[in-house]
């Protein structure tokens, strides 16, 4: 079953474009992983960085998250954040239109 995934990055105050090109590596090594369909990053308007991921099962993303590239990331970011990394793991409920009800 599809997992979706949302990472809200912290950084200090100005140091918002330094992170993303911080997340480049990581975020490169990420797309080669067995199962990401999705591992994007965007602009909040509250001055952090929001990573959507989604795994195409349970057990991608958890091979993901103690795999190499979450390791490259983690060791890029971890001096450009305030606070820790917020993660919040969800299973799609679809509702609507096929393209339009899920990720």
């Amino acid at each position: 079953m599809t997992v979706v995934v949302t990472a809200v990055f912290y950084p200090p105050p100005g140091r918002k474009e330094e992170l993303a090109t911080a997340m480049r590596a990581g975020i490169e090594a990420v797309h080669g992983e067995k199962g990401c369909e999705l591992y994007a990053i965007h602009d909040a308007e509250d001055g952090t960085i929001t990573m959507i991921e989604k795994w195409t099962a349970a057990g991608d993303l958890g091979a993901h998250a103690g795999g190499a590239a979450e390791a490259i990331l983690r060791g890029d970011v971890e001096d450009l954040l305030e606070k820790p990394t917020l993660v919040t793991r969800m299973t799609p409920i679809p509702i609507g239109s096929e393209d339009q009800g899920r990720l």
